[in-house]
């Protein structure tokens, strides 16, 4: 029986928009990579616009790790190559020819290939990309040998989508990359469920990795809760992780030999009209998932979810690591004596407002913050939704100040930006915590490089 890590402290913010049980295939036909979502990178391009392309087609590279790099997720051609300021590239578009013409790496028995010739296929086809590392968020460096990787099998965020649909039927190419992912490491690949509501067989019996059972509330999902709990990383400490449809994508490269890039994502948000699920491939332009089927006015369009994910234009992409995207009011209005009223259906943590008593209540939020950015008070409430034994206020402070020493003292290596956001969402300084400590872990990274 596996161990049960109980997680007390968090929250969970419950929104209307969950997506129904539906999978649906969106028919895209514009796709694009963005070298942004690749912490640490410094790409160089490979192709130009009217280039023909397959899947697995390299389309840039890291300058300073030329063995990494970023491929097409579909066959087509390159229409857009996108820059922005200081000419920094900002994605590559492609218009899918609809074939899924896809370059041959081989299929292979993993059981019979070494630690090297793994890597090597990974490398080639541009898979390794899915491999990212902590500290830092990095794509993984394939010179380095994780003490652990860590597959998080659900995830705890607001609308998240439901992992045991998405993998359901894949329980072959599921355990393929899990496979795959035990040639890289002598240490263990730990498999983290939800105790309550993993019901996959897919998971349940997977085999060759250690099955680990969380319960309690977001963060729970997290990789760096799970870490804290399972392995707790330290200065020089390396792990990798990955999701579930980045396993199965590891799984496909060595059943088929190719770079099979499909991917299920699910549209959720109060203005979406009919909540679901899409087939697709990654980078898919969302036009489709949002046509006649969001409400008038204006609103956001995040790639992820409401805590952590990136906003996008209405016609933009999905980011590469993301399952999910949202749909919010933006909160472009002035509320006059806001704070008055009785706030029945506004979100409280601090008991503000009476919704506070109704703990299952669900809510449409909005992106307005209520009120300007002023100074840090010392309120205690940070502590209340942080389940690590780190003091957030302290941290934020240190890498205001840039002060690396005491950064590391209090636990910098143990965290990402993703762990704040809920710090972020109940801070009554309406302080941008995700992007400070965003910065402060880069600035170790470059010191460290």
């Amino acid at each position: 029986m596996s161990t049960v890590y109980k997680i007390k402290k968090g929250l969970d913010i419950k929104l209307f928009g969950e997506a129904e049980k539906i999978i649906v295939d969106l028919k895209a036909r514009r796709f694009a990579v963005k070298p942004p979502d690749f912490i640490g990178c410094f790409p160089k391009l490979l192709v130009q616009e009217g280039d023909a392309v397959q899947a697995g087609t390299p389309l840039f590279f890291d300058k300073y790790r030329d063995n990494i790099r970023f491929t097409s997720p579909v066959s087509g051609v390159v229409t857009g190559i996108e820059r922005g300021a200081k000419r920094k590239l900002l994605r590559i578009v492609i218009e899918s020819d609809g074939k899924g013409d896809a370059i041959d790496f081989g299929a292979a028995n993993v059981e019979k290939l070494d630690r090297e010739a793994v890597i090597d296929k990974l490398l080639k086809s541009g898979v390794w990309a899915f491999i990212r590392q902590r500290p830092y968020s990095t794509v993984a460096d394939p010179k380095d040998e994780p003490k652990a990787i860590f597959v998080s099998a659900f995830n705890t965020e607001p609308l998240a989508p439901d992992f045991n649909l998405i993998v359901h039927g894949n329980g072959e190419v599921f355990q393929a990359g899990l496979d795959v992912l035990t040639k890289l490491t002598s240490g263990k690949v730990h498999l983290n469920i939800d105790d309550k509501n993993t019901t996959s067989k897919v998971f349940l019996n997977s085999k060759n990795v250690q099955i680990n059972r969380f319960a309690g509330p977001h963060p729970a999902g997290n990789v760096s809760v799970h870490a804290s709990r399972i392995d707790p990383m330290n200065k020089g400490d390396i792990i990798w992780y990955l999701g579930p449809q980045e396993v199965m994508t590891i799984g496909r490269l060595f059943i088929e030999g190719k770079y099979n890039a499909e991917r299920i994502i699910a549209a959720t948000g109060s203005e979406i009209l009919h909540p679901k699920y899409f087939k697709t491939f990654i980078g898919a332009r969302i036009t489709n998932m949002i046509s006649n089927n969001v409400t008038e006015g204006h609103n956001r369009f995040i790639s992820g979810s409401v805590l952590t994910g990136r906003k996008i234009e209405k016609d933009g992409f999905t980011g590469f690591y993301d399952s999910m995207i949202t749909v919010i009011p933006e909160g472009d209005y002035y509320e006059f004596f806001g704070w008055l009223k009785p706030g029945f259906n506004k979100f409280s943590f601090s008991g503000t407002f009476p919704s506070k008593l109704f703990p299952n209540k669900k809510y449409r939020v909005d992106t307005n913050l209520h009120g300007g950015v002023r100074a840090y008070v010392m309120t205690g409430k940070m502590e209340k939704v942080f389940p690590f034994d780190i003091y957030p206020l302290l941290l934020i402070k240190a890498i205001l100040i840039e002060d690396i020493d005491l950064m590391e003292n209090l636990g910098i290596y143990e965290i990402d930006a993703e762990d704040f956001a809920l710090c972020e969402v109940i801070d009554t300084s309406k302080t941008n915590i995700q992007d400070i400590v965003r910065n402060g872990l880069e600035l170790i990274r470059k010191e460290m490089s």
